[in-house]
């Protein structure tokens, strides 16, 4: 993956952590009676979704530390804002190092530097937080400058005609007029809003 000028420019770990913080208020926002509800992303409900994000956290901490999350599940039996919180704060300090940012490193798509896996991964929080989001019912959209780097990555790193079998991410939708920006991400992604806003 080719990551942008102006990527290399922004710190991702400002973007990432800065969704993190929200994406811990749309998980301690989720009721109880919520977690079997569908999500927009196909074969999630809320339980799993909320699990999966805890899991991109320890994903991202295994990568600064062991130059992969192979070792990590992709699934975790905790969802709760309490164990995301403190996993975060583990994240900060596995990547507090700035020569994290160039080390190579091995992520799902690929041999990139860190950089570029934190970009992945700040983009997982951003997707999975806006499913999250409308599937309960919560805030649904986050300040256009914290998009706007992760949109502009996303756009190098698969555009749409590398939308192919295999890849995780279908076919771009086209947005509705008065989509914000996570919105659009989202769509982008493959995402439909409809019978979500």
């Amino acid at each position: 993956m080719t990551t942008t000028d102006s990527a290399q420019q922004t710190d991702p770990r400002t973007v990432y952590f800065t969704a993190a913080t929200w994406v811990s208020a749309l998980l301690g926002g989720v009721r109880p009676e919520q977690l079997e509800l569908p999500t927009p992303c196909d074969e999630l409900d809320v339980l799993h979704l909320a699990g999966h994000l805890v899991s991109t956290v320890r994903r991202l901490i295994a990568i600064a530390e062991l130059g992969s999350p192979d070792s990590v599940s992709p699934w975790s039996s905790v969802h709760d804002a309490g164990s995301f919180d403190a996993l975060v704060e583990q994240a900060r300090a596995a990547w507090a190092d700035d020569a994290a940012l160039d080390a190579p490193v091995v992520v799902p798509w690929g041999a990139v530097p860190g950089r570029s896996a934190v970009w992945g991964y700040a983009r997982e929080l951003l997707l999975h937080g806006w499913d999250l989001a409308v599937a309960t019912g919560q805030p649904a959209d986050v300040d256009p400058a914290l998009v706007e780097p992760v949109a502009e990555e996303f756009r190098a790193m698969l555009p749409p005609d590398a939308r192919v079998p295999g890849v995780p991410f279908g076919a771009v939708v086209e947005p509705r007029p008065e989509a914000g920006a996570l919105e659009r991400l989202a769509n982008f992604s493959g995402r439909s809003s409809d019978g979500w806003v």
